[in-house]
């Protein structure tokens, strides 16, 4: 686990209900790292709301998932890196120009990371979008034609964690979603690993939504995690 994020748990705050997102976040903060805001709660809310989560004091990361001609992605990446956020994402398969587009306009302000397959997809969905499969090829070229980009790191799986670290270095941050603690519903999610088996494998931060956020009490969902991390 990368001393960069001591604490690699970063909490999904999907909802476009601001006071829910702002209460959750100030309940589970003495338990996670970081805070996720994504496309729901950014279209719905808007700037000054993610201004508001980056006021709270933690990092983060705003999962905006930008996938357009580079020029556009420019402009957008310029905007949500002046929010204040850490950390950003777009999609590594919208190509090389848009990604140093995308890292230029940031200006340093945020790290720029790429999407690589989401975590809702498996080898099915991969092969019916006409992409290489399987999931770990495509995960692989996309992170190394990212770091040829400049960018500063990646969205993958924990399962593609391992190749990843190999393929582009110590130094080169790895965010995954799809991170689940034992028994709780996968959802969506497909390719997935327990908050240890991540922090194992190297992950530099992981994404966790409604095994917290759901939570009848996200405080001792929160606190639950940080021990298992810890154990």
């Amino acid at each position: 686990m990368s001393g960069r994020f001591p604490n690699p748990v970063f909490v999904a705050l999907d909802t476009p209900d601001l006071k829910k997102a702002l209460a959750v976040a100030h309940a589970v903060a003495p338990h996670i790292g970081g805070y996720k805001v994504g496309l729901e709660f950014i279209t719905a809310l808007g700037p000054d709301a993610v201004r508001e989560i980056v006021a709270l004091g933690k990092p983060v990361f705003a999962d905006t998932k930008f996938h357009d001609i580079p020029n556009t992605v420019a402009g957008a990446s310029a905007a949500i890196a002046a929010l204040g956020v850490s950390i950003f994402n777009i999609h590594a398969s919208g190509g090389a120009a848009m990604m140093r587009a995308a890292k230029e306009a940031a200006g340093g302000r945020a790290k720029v990371i790429g999407v690589t397959v989401l975590t809702s997809m498996d080898e099915n969905d991969i092969e019916s979008v006409g992409q290489k499969g399987p999931a770990t090829s495509q995960v692989e070229r996309l992170a190394k034609l990212a770091k040829a980009s400049g960018l500063d790191g990646v969205v993958c799986s924990p399962l593609e964690i391992g190749l990843v670290r190999k393929a582009c270095g110590a130094d080169f941050l790895i965010v995954t979603p799809g991170v689940r603690p034992a028994g709780s519903d996968m959802a969506d999610q497909r390719r997935v690993m327990t908050p240890r088996e991540a922090a194992s494998a190297g992950a530099d931060i992981q994404v966790i939504g409604r095994p917290i956020f759901a939570a009848s009490d996200p405080a001792a969902a929160a606190k639950a995690i940080a021990a298992e991390l810890a154990g």
